[in-house]
């Protein structure tokens, strides 16, 4: 569909000097005077110098925005393409529907179909949870309001109600008392305002065919003001989850000082390990179906119950997850609104947490090593006998019975097994009775993992994301200037390179050389810099190699696990060496170990070497600031740029 072009950097200015100029233009064509024409070019140069000027500021703006808001780059790139795409014409009983209101509903109709209908619920087991003392509902105060509202994105779009997030935190010292007693009421009384319940759903298509409803993915949109309190129980949910331990060690995902690396790491260390001592393994990757969608809402309650929160909280939360109701927006044309039957909602901000606490059970009873980040799950075992096998299965057959218990769903045609180690008798296993397909390669939490462990494959998907954004900086951003580039490159480009990149660091020279590949291209868009080597054009622009870069994240990842966020980790990855005074500082670990390249690359070998070598006074260092601080110092010193140099 062609669109007309909206120019994000026409001001005011702009806008005058074009009106001129067509205004001088008009007076040349009816006059024909020398005077008239002098003057027409006159405002046509004023125009060009103000375009040019107009286009530089604003990409300056989205340069300095780009880490915190990105959307506002694609959307200027996108605003300079003729064609924009959204939902294409969707295939519907046989017919392709192409009106936005239809397309709108079909959506709707799609979404809602996935929702579970729940069956009567027992009585949960006592054994199955850890009951602790109920907390407080003293916790909420006017102050923990006003953070909040002093913390909302500005940037993010309204809900159906309107109010944009915007003028909540710009009139925050104002709106603090009244929506303290809006919290207060809602809380102590159980029930939820109706438009926090609404969501409005935008589509997000993922892969395959456009046409097909499935493969778009729903974003929901609800009340700025609703999340603002969702956020504030979060935290006084999360703190109580904590501090009785009640959250499994198994679960990575949207928990505090978490993240997929460490998930990564915690994981494929042990795999790693079993590989490196001769044992074959098998890792199972399973996909819950539209997991978020399908929570039943009483086994939930009942699970929240039996943790031991407060029935103030439970029933605040039952309300919450009531009667709502959603809507999709297809180019601003709504479908219908439609009851949402099961789920916690996608886009609301307790959403997460109450999803972990329903799943928090999943491994017990499991014999495996089972890691979770949010509903990606996946578990391994050496099996080096058919009993190794038998135990695998045994496992899987409980994970299977778990699910039917509490009515989630298994996407069996997504879940597959990995053999790794060369004597792998690559034994067959089934979910529900279907078989497991078997796969050499699978996407684990954004990073490609392959059954030898290689970086490889991940490094060239990695840089191939790398690129496709640079390009779009090269041919989007007329600018050159330092102070557009390298902003654009270390918020939008660089993550690319460097997402969980411990976890999964190239050893190969190949690899290493194709990651910076992508940085030597970037430093050469700014303007000055094309004659110059990579070496000087780094010094100039203030950056490091990638490979730099790479081994600084390692020490300063380290530093997390023993000394910081990642501390309640390291035991089970880290172990430490006897102090002696005369040798080294009293945080140095055991070196481990290893007979293959991929033990030796990994990350809780690779990085001790370089630990252990560090000054006193820099892995001592009482924050995280003065590590970084100290870590450079030693660096530049010591000449360090990667391991072995």
């Amino acid at each position: 569909m062609l669109l007309k072009l909206f120019a994000m950097w026409l001001n005011s200015e702009v806008k005058k000097l074009i009106g001129k100029k067509r205004k001088a233009f008009k007076k040349y064509k009816s006059e024909g005077t020398v005077a008239a024409f002098n003057e027409y070019k006159h405002y046509n140069k004023c125009c060009k110098t103000a375009i040019r000027k107009a286009k530089i500021e604003n990409e300056e703006r989205i340069a300095a925005e780009a880490k915190t808001n990105p959307k506002k780059f694609f959307k200027y790139i996108n605003s300079k393409k003729m064609q924009v795409e959204g939902v294409a014409p969707l295939s519907y009983n046989n017919n392709m529907v192409t009106a936005d209101t239809e397309k709108a509903d079909v959506l709707n109709q799609f979404f809602s179909s996935v929702y579970t209908v729940e069956e009567p619920v027992g009585q949960v087991s006592p054994n199955s949870f850890t009951v602790a003392s109920a907390p407080t509902t003293q916790w909420l105060a006017q102050d923990m309001v006003l953070k909040g509202l002093h913390t909302i994105n500005v940037n993010k779009a309204p809900g159906p109600d309107g109010i944009h997030p915007r003028v909540l935190r710009e009139l925050g010292a104002e709106l603090q008392w009244p929506l303290f007693l809006i919290f207060s009421d809602s809380l102590s009384s159980g029930m939820v305002p109706s438009d926090w319940k609404k969501a409005n759903v935008t589509p997000i298509f993922k892969k395959g065919i456009r046409s097909q409803p499935g493969n778009y993915r729903p974003v929901s949109l609800t009340s700025v003001v609703g999340k603002l309190f969702e956020g504030l129980l979060r935290d006084h949910i999360q703190n109580y989850v904590v501090e009785n331990g009640i959250m499994s060690s198994n679960q990575h995902g949207f928990m505090k000082d978490r993240s997929c690396q460490t998930n990564l790491i915690a994981f494929y260390d042990e795999v790693s390990k079993k590989l490196d001592s001769g044992d074959a393994v098998d890792i199972i990757y399973l996909d819950f179906a539209k997991a978020f969608d399908t929570v039943p809402h009483k086994r939930l309650l009942s699970k929240l119950r039996s943790i031991g929160l407060s029935e103030v909280v439970c029933t605040w939360i039952e309300n919450w997850l009531q009667d709502r109701v959603q809507r999709v927006v297809v180019n601003g044309t709504f479908s219908t609104w439609s009851k949402v039957l099961s789920g916690v909602p996608q886009g609301s901000v307790l959403g997460p947490l109450l999803f972990n606490l329903f799943i928090n059970d999943l491994g017990e009873g499991i014999m495996s090593n089972v890691s979770v980040f949010a509903d990606d799950t996946k578990l391994c075992r050496p099996v080096n006998s058919i009993q190794d096998v038998t135990s695998l299965q045994q496992d899987l057959d409980q994970l299977a019975i778990w699910a039917a218990k509490w009515q989630m769903r298994f996407n069996v045609d997504k879940c597959k097994v990995m053999h790794l180690g060369c004597k792998n008798m690559q034994a067959p296993y089934n979910l529900n009775g279907t078989a497991l397909g078997k796969s050499i390669m699978e996407k684990d939490l954004g990073v490609l993992v392959d059954n030898k462990l290689g970086c490889s494959k991940q490094c060239q998907a990695a840089a191939a994301r790398a690129n496709k954004v640079l390009s779009c900086i090269k041919r989007g951003i007329d600018s050159r200037e330092e102070g557009v580039i390298l902003p654009l490159y270390r918020a939008l480009v660089r993550p690319h390179l460097e997402y969980a990149v411990q976890f999964w660091s190239p050893v190969l020279k190949r690899d290493i050389i194709e990651l910076e590949r992508v940085q030597r291209r970037a430093t050469k868009l700014v303007k000055g810099m094309e004659s110059l080597g990579y070496e000087e054009r780094l010094a100039k622009l203030g950056l490091f190699t990638l490979e730099k870069r790479r081994l600084r994240g390692d020490m300063i990842t380290m530093y997390k696990y023993i000394r910081g966020s990642y501390n309640n980790l390291s035991n089970v990855l880290f172990t430490s060496r006897s102090f002696q005074r005369t040798r080294g500082h009293p945080l140095r670990l055991e070196e481990g170990r290893f007979h293959l390249n991929i033990r030796k690359g990994f990350f809780t070998v690779r990085a001790v070497k370089l630990w252990n070598s560090l000054p006193e006074s820099v892995v001592l260092a009482d924050t995280l600031y003065s590590f970084k601080k100290g870590l450079d110092g030693f660096l530049a010193s010591e000449g360090i740029h990667g391991y072995g140099r």
